[in-house]
């Protein structure tokens, strides 16, 4: 996130890493060394494999405030302590999501209940325990994590095994060997974990995203592994690929991984390993002690040349294979340690351009970086579930990136980005202690001796987690501000060391670096809202170049989600002050308000008149600004000059209940920005132009497509038509390339002031197979380029969209039946009918799966929505869930619009039908 120097006091920052928040039942607690009482919740106790290569995730812990924990660490880390009071928490959870788990506080993503939780209860170290139990104690044994949010001080079985100043940092990965402590039967590992301030510690902070966490994530947030092995223990197992580009016939790949004697006599290991159907072995001797770096490469191993590779690509430009990397440590003929990594076969470049802008290509095609900042959840409670339905948005709405500013995910998030073929962009992020030696005025101690070790800890461990994985195009180790020589020589020797294989950018924003070099990113803004026209400007943050951040600022949910996180009197005084501080905004004295966005919801559609007036207009809004920046980026991405090569909408989701940076809310519901970017990504496209009236096809399928029709119509809102072209005969290459068909002129007689344009595709059979509908004024939005901040660019005159208002009710019939099918997903087939007998167009139709109360039904993933149909016309829309979502209930269909009255029409297998007033 951008913030120029001096722009603002920066507000006190939580920190943020990865985690789960899983309320463990009474089922997955063992009893200790004696029976719980009703004050003594029994402890997780985790059964640790013995076979070797294994490794275990510590079921759970039991959590509690350092203040109420009177006992010795020796006494508290030792089994059958009784911890009495204690909280359970899941494998991978902070402090708070633990206590919310446990029912301590009420909803926080509701209202202001965040900030009635004390953030004094979390300026003490808390105590994590869990107990693990071992079979066979002839295996060697480590403990295995990272993830701990600050710092820690480590015990097993009453001993200190490290301490805080080895064990900090969110992102330093630890491996200690605990095998002289391990008993037969029960063990205990406890953490005495620091209280974090992301200014001070190199973990993860919220910057202005939203209202920080009050313990600011401290706690255990990656899982803490128990691995058993024998005398030799293989780690670092990767593989170097190198595929043979542009003819993608050959790839060479070379394995590598380290042996290591973990005894004090020399051993003869055996390491082998295969690939697919490809086998290779080697003998390596080992001093005492001593790590030994094992390499298989083509040249021993012709096998590692595939021919005719299985090669992966982004969504939408091809598959995603995955190989898999098994090797074996073996010491005389008994297996020792085993190892697996899971890879892709793909080439990614990213040079500057002759403008300086950075341009991806993948397996030697070039493509447009569409994406959107990703936000885990504010408390870090990993769920699977809800980052696959967050990640299947993605491709719903036609990106292909999401950038991670620090809160660089699990393991898991990365396997399901390589599944889906999901590009992603990690980094570390802005404002904290991260940037505090560069940062400028910005918050964040700057770096003393002891910081540098850490970070390259902490690079090193993330280069060596999230290099296999094909998804990771690129890491940025700067975000507003690049590196200096000795911290980015701290980076790069680490990644080096760690045998990174994609580009690394010095920076988010337009910064370079002593060895990197210049970022050929971007981070002009804005952040703020501006009008549409502002994205087709080939300057500040409009369409040239990579944008690595940047969006219209506010997004209003829905009325649903509203009331879910709202009270009455909050939403009273969201549509009728736009001074008034909104907490669900961010905690920012910049960003605290929705004073800019709500003059231009005013002065461009009219005073609201009410809160549903207020949201009905802000989806308009919403729908147009991103449908504008997307389209923007998309037209200009093969320009001859400065041509557009990547924008990141900031952001994609937001952590917690929020009213800004999101395409998504945090239920999943979807409003006019979800809608407005679906339609401008799609892939064959035809938009209009605001900046020189043009209509343009965009194609963004790989193959050219011939025999396309283009047409505009313009009408009154009153649906008048006054303007009508057809270009025909058009033919558009691929990726990304477009056709200009026509130009609107700049002026058509009897137009009014507010008026509608609705473009329509044809193939060449004459199918409808695109529309889109703008709603525009004669009187442009007036940009004051010269006031032009960090954050927005001021407007100095607004477009007349009031004429909007005048539109007449039209009826709109709805249609819909369900079917279910064997996998558990149900599809609702919608058909929607403009049955007026006039001539108004229903403007921005909305259908809206609910269930039997009016609940909305979330996720779901529609073909199409939010759609405009003129008199007579009709449309089918589907609707894809889980059967299990509708709880029982029969699903049913809210059909609401800008000018359709409200109506709900069950959507049973048998279908049914009504008429909007």
């Amino acid at each position: 996130m951008f913030h120029r120097p001096a722009s603002r006091p920066r507000l006190a920052t939580a920190a943020v890493a990865l985690g789960l928040l899983c309320t463990l039942s009474a089922s997955a607690w063992a009893d200790g060394p004696g029976a719980a009482t009703a004050a003594t919740p029994r402890l997780p106790v985790t059964a640790v494999a013995s076979a070797p290569g294994s490794a275990t995730a510590l079921a759970g812990y039991a959590i509690q405030s350092g203040a109420e924990v009177r006992d010795p660490a020796s006494a508290v880390s030792r089994p059958g302590y009784r911890a009495g009071g204690w909280y359970p928490a899941g494998p991978r959870s902070t402090v708070l999501a633990a206590l919310l788990a446990n029912g301590r506080y009420a909803d926080p993503f509701y209202s202001t209940n965040l900030r009635n939780i004390p953030k004094s209860d979390f300026t003490v170290p808390w105590w994590y325990r869990s107990d693990f139990t071992v079979s066979d104690t002839s295996r060697r044994t480590q403990l295995d994590f990272s993830g701990v949010v600050s710092a820690a001080d480590v015990y097993v079985n009453g001993h200190r095994v490290a301490d805080a100043d080895r064990v900090k940092g969110a992102y330093t990965h630890h491996e200690l060997d605990i095998t002289s402590l391990v008993r037969r039967g029960t063990n205990t590992v406890a953490f005495s974990i620091r209280p974090n301030d992301p200014d001070k510690n190199l973990t993860m902070g919220w910057i202005d995203w939203l209202q920080p966490p009050p313990d600011q994530n401290m706690g255990i947030v990656r899982d803490v592994l128990v691995r058993r092995g024998g005398p030799v223990a293989l780690r670092d197992a990767h593989v170097l690929t190198r595929l043979d580009v542009p003819s993608l016939r050959t790839a060479d790949l070379t394995v590598r991984a380290r042996a290591r004697n973990e005894t004090g006599s020399a051993v003869t290991a055996t390491v082998s390993g295969r690939v697919g159907s490809v086998s290779f072995s080697k003998t390596v001797p080992l001093a005492p002690h001593q790590t030994r770096a094992v390499t298989f490469s083509p040249s021993e191993v012709p096998g590692l040349r595939l021919r005719s590779p299985k090669v992966w690509w982004p969504a939408g430009m091809g598959g995603q294979p995955l190989y898999g990397l098994d090797l074996t440590a073996s010491v005389a003929g008994t297996v020792s340690d085993t190892a697996h990594e899971t890879f892709g076969v793909r080439d990614v470049k990213a040079p500057l351009n002759s403008d300086g802008a950075r341009q991806y290509r993948v397996n030697g095609r070039r493509l447009l970086i569409k994406g959107g900042g990703w936000s885990p959840d504010e408390f870090l409670r990993w769920d699977r579930g809800y980052v696959e339905d967050r990640l299947r948005y993605v491709l719903d709405l036609g990106l292909n990136t999401v950038r991670l500013e620090g809160h660089i995910e699990p393991d898991e998030f990365f396997d399901l980005a390589d599944r889906y073929g999901i590009l992603t962009l990690p980094g570390w992020e802005c404002c904290d202690k991260w940037e505090g030696q560069v940062n400028g005025d910005e918050r964040g101690d700057r770096w003393t001796d002891a910081d540098y070790p850490v970070a390259r800890a902490s690079m090193a461990a993330e280069a060596a987690r999230l290099r296999d994985h094909p998804s990771v195009v690129s890491f940025l180790i700067g975000s507003d501000f690049a590196p200096d020589a000795r911290i980015e020589k701290t980076y790069l020797d680490a990644l080096k060391a760690a045998d990174w294989p994609t580009p690394v950018v010095a920076a988010a924003s337009d910064n370079s670096s002593p060895v990197s070099g210049r970022s050929g990113m971007k981070m002009t803004g804005p952040y703020d809202w501006v009008p549409p026209g502002y994205w087709y400007a080939k300057r500040e943050g409009g369409a040239t170049g990579f944008n690595s951040e940047t969006g219209a600022g506010p997004d209003i949910p829905t009325l649903d989600t509203l009331r879910r996180m709202m009270s009455p009197a909050e939403l009273d005084t969201l549509w009728k002050d736009p001074d008034a501080r909104q907490y669900h905004r961010s905690p920012s004295p910049v960003f605290g308000t929705l004073k800019i966005y709500d003059a231009a919801l005013a002065g461009r559609y009219g005073a609201p008149t009410g809160l549903t007036d207020y949201v009905r207009k802000a989806q308009l809004a919403q729908y147009e600004a991103v449908r504008a920046q997307f389209e923007a980026y998309g037209r200009n991405a093969t320009d001859a000059t400065k041509p557009s090569t990547g924008v990141v909408h900031w952001m994609l989701n937001s952590g917690w209940t929020s009213l800004h940076w999101q395409l998504m809310d945090r239920y999943l519901d979807q409003g006019g920005a979800y809608f407005g970017a679906k339609k401008a990504d799609e892939a064959l496209h035809v938009q209009y132009s605001y900046d020189d009236r043009s209509v343009v096809v965009v194609n963004n399928r790989h193959r050219p497509v011939s025999g396309l029709s283009a047409r505009v119509t313009l009408f009154d809102p009153d649906g008048t038509q006054r303007y009508d072209r057809t270009a025909s005969g058009l033919t558009v290459h691929g990726d990304g390339a477009h056709v200009r068909a026509l130009t609107v002129p700049p002026s058509v007689r009897g137009l009014a002031t507010t008026y509608l344009a609705r473009l329509v595709l044809r193939d060449a059979g004459g199918r409808e197979i695109g529309r889109n509908v703008y709603w525009l004024s004669t009187r442009p939005d007036t940009l004051d380029w010269a006031n032009t901040d960090w954050y927005h660019t001021p407007t100095t005159g607004y477009a007349d969209l009031r004429g909007l208002n005048s539109m007449a009710r039209v009826p709109v019939s709805a249609t819909a039946a369900t079917s279910a099918a064997a996998n558990g997903i149900s599809t609702t087939t919608v058909t929607l009918r403009n049955t007026g007998a006039g001539k108004t167009p229903s403007l921005l139709t909305d259908a809206h799966l609910v269930d039997s109360t009016g609940k909305p039904v979330l996720p779901v993933r529609w073909s199409d929505n939010q759609v405009s149909l003129w008199p007579g016309e009709s449309t089918t829309l589907t609707a894809t869930y889980r059967t299990a979502d509708l709880h029982g209930s029969a699903p049913r269909v809210r059909v609401t619009g800008w000018n359709a009255s409200e109506t709900t029409v069950p959507a049973a297998g048998t279908g049914a039908s009504r008429h909007g007033e």
